[in-house]
């Protein structure tokens, strides 16, 4: 199928402006996504808040129930027995000095990177390179760890990081065209859920203002905000 004819098609029977129940519009992505490779399932929600301001900032991780479908790179600066177990838990790249040397030379072929807090003081001179594509490994989010195993386990495992934006909007893929319509509205909703959860101190009014699901190439659509119940 042509892309202009395939595009079309994903577009048939949208309502571009009207507002779906979150388990209607899983379903019709799911249907839309029509592309010769497995899109991704992303999820775009617009928060009531002002991440300028330190009360009002939305950030955190959440372990999606079913996975992300997409195999993460995982970085980890670590030494001795450490740097063992990070091995020995799947780790990607483990190192000290020399990854540092590495990172600093271009090599930024990872998806998350965990440290041990004792290498922080190291990690923090790579602030230029990893802090503009939110790889900073952060207490928060369980990557500044002693527990770098289960960090590793989280990471590969199907963990999602968020942060909201400066528009306060937050973005994430929360699965693949390929998982069942029940594994992606489970996903969806611990996304949700976690986001809810994590409504800070200085929101006021609506904190959850609208919701879309898209595929890849697909057609967005908008969630019925009180279909999933947010304020609960």
């Amino acid at each position: 199928m042509a892309a202009g004819k395939r595009i079309r098609a994903a577009y048939e029977g949208v309502d571009r402006d009207g507002l779906v129940s979150l388990d209607d519009a899983v379903k019709m992505v799911k249907e839309r996504a029509t592309a010769k490779f497995d899109e991704t399932i992303e999820i775009s929600m617009n928060l009531g808040i002002d991440p300028r301001h330190a009360d009002q900032n939305v950030r955190g991780a959440v372990n999606l129930p079913n996975g992300t479908g997409k195999t993460i790179r995982v970085a980890v600066f670590a030494k001795d027995a450490k740097a063992d177990e990070a091995r020995a838990a799947g780790a990607d790249l483990v190192g000290a000095e020399d990854l540092m040397e590495s990172i600093q030379g271009g090599a930024t072929d990872f998806e998350r990177v965990i440290a041990t807090p004792d290498m922080m003081p190291l990690v923090g001179r790579l602030g230029k390179v990893l802090g503009p594509r939110g790889l900073m490994p952060n207490p928060k989010l369980g990557t500044v760890t002693a527990d770098v195993a289960g960090a590793i386990e989280a990471a590969k495992g199907g963990q999602v990081q968020f942060r909201a934006e400066k528009t306060g909007i937050i973005h994430a893929g929360i699965g693949k065209a390929s998982f069942s319509e029940a594994n992606i509205l489970e996903n969806a909703k611990a996304f949700i859920d976690a986001i809810q959860k994590a409504k800070p101190s200085g929101a006021k009014g609506t904190y959850v203002k609208k919701i879309a699901i898209s595929s890849t190439m697909g057609p967005g659509l908008k969630i019925d905000v009180a279909s999933v119940n947010p304020d609960a």
